[in-house]
């Protein structure tokens, strides 16, 4: 309808009586909006009296299909003197607390660490700071462990971070016949094999790990064979990395640790020796997790020659088994009894061996007569978390290197 902003009042009386049963849409907004102002200002809409009013009112929401309290907002916006606009969207956000530089620092602790939990992580993210003093880590030290999560799902964050998935390995029934009690003291080990894959129905190397049920310190060798006259050195060079005195050694009831040879060690060192119970697959699961979970996930499933055992084994003494104890953290469990009586286990606290270890009432008693607790704290803060991890993953890569040349040439 051309001119329609400007009818007199008996034109617009005339046109809604003869337009009663028709209706308009609007489709551009900014000319509706215009339409409106020019219309209000064409018939002095402030000056005109309440019946003029209210037939322009229906006017206007006839021609331009809006609701009659839409209408009365763009009326009330006119009398007041403001322009009548299309207000623009702008959706409500808050304020970024971390920035892109978080995001990726948060990346690389990931990749160095190969993905802990989130609990874990906060727990790096905090010691970089208050215990390492590393600035860069001043907002992600207070950082929830949701929020961890959704930062982990940012553009950003997957651009820098690769991560390799292995397939999840089976669950392995090992108990013990007599279950150890440690009663709160260190030196109480649960160990197991871990089988590095056939070739050609030649067997790979095995990783022994053994760890401490109370303080969770764990210390990783490697052997050619699992033979007693191959084993044996390799046990006797694991005990001699705990730092506390070793009471108990439990495994599963296999013939290389239940034979006379480890036996016979085990007697001269004072190690009380215990093995599976049936019916009990969860009395080792501290070991079976600690497998999977660290050993698996660092090293893999692939074959890997057994000729190949010392160079881990030295890899473990010098760059794995002391990141794992003094710059991993792992969840401690605490034993809850709900008001219903039934108890579950929760993971409150989440620190390195080295710190459960330093907690223990006493602790001087259980340490090895050659280790005190100030050569312990020296070592601990000799790296910080990122540094030990980056150099750990730096040999795991070099390792990796040497073996794949060889195996090409």
């Amino acid at each position: 309808m051309e001119d329609s902003d400007k009818l007199s009042l008996e034109q617009i009386r005339a046109f809604l009586e003869a337009s009663e049963e028709v209706g308009f849409l609007a489709s551009n907004r900014d000319e509706l909006y215009g339409w409106v102002e020019r219309t209000l200002r064409h018939h002095d809409y402030p000056e005109l009296a309440r019946s003029a009013k209210g037939l322009v009112r229906r006017y206007v929401a006839k021609m331009t299909g809006l609701s009659r309290a839409q209408t009365a907002r763009l009326i009330r916006a006119y009398q007041q003197g403001r322009p009548v606009r299309p207000k623009s969207y702008r959706r409500r956000r808050f304020a970024s607390r971390y920035t892109p530089a978080d995001i990726e620092l948060l990346a690389e602790v990931d990749n160095a660490h190969q993905n802990l939990s989130g609990p874990a992580t906060q727990k790096l993210l905090q010691r970089a700071f208050h215990d390492y003093g590393d600035a860069r880590f001043q907002r992600l030290s207070a950082i929830s462990v949701a929020q961890i999560y959704r930062l982990r799902k940012a553009t950003r964050y997957r651009e820098r971070h690769a991560t390799y998935h292995h397939t999840r390995p089976s669950a392995v029934a090992i108990g013990e016949r007599r279950k150890p009690d440690p009663q709160g003291r260190p030196g109480f080990l649960r160990v197991d094999t871990v089988h590095q894959g056939d070739w050609g129905g030649v067997k790979g190397l095995y990783h022994i790990n053994a760890v401490d049920e109370v303080t969770q310190w764990q210390v990783v060798g490697a052997t050619p064979y699992i033979s007693e006259a191959w084993l044996l050195p390799v046990l006797e060079a694991m005990l001699d990395q705990f730092p506390f005195r070793v009471r108990g050694f439990h495994s599963d009831n296999g013939s290389e640790f239940i034979n006379a040879t480890v036996s016979k060690l085990l007697n001269k060192l004072l190690i009380e020796q215990t093995k599976s119970r049936p019916r009990h697959s969860n009395d080792n699961g501290l070991a079976e997790t600690k497998n999977g979970w660290v050993i698996r996930k660092h090293i893999g499933w692939g074959h890997i020659a057994s000729r190949h055992a010392e160079a881990f084994d030295q890899f473990y003494r010098t760059h794995f088994n002391p990141y794992l104890n003094f710059h991993r953290p792992c969840g401690v469990p605490e034993l809850r009894t709900t008001a219903k009586g039934k108890q579950k286990w929760v993971y409150r606290w989440y620190a390195t061996p080295w710190e459960i270890l330093r907690q223990l009432p006493n602790l001087s008693q259980h340490l090895r007569p050659d280790l005190t607790l100030e050569i312990l704290a020296q070592q601990a803060r000799s790296q910080s978390d990122l540094q030990a991890a980056l150099a750990m993953q730096k040999a795991k890569q070099k390792l990796f290197a040497s073996l794949r040349r060889k195996r090409t040439a």
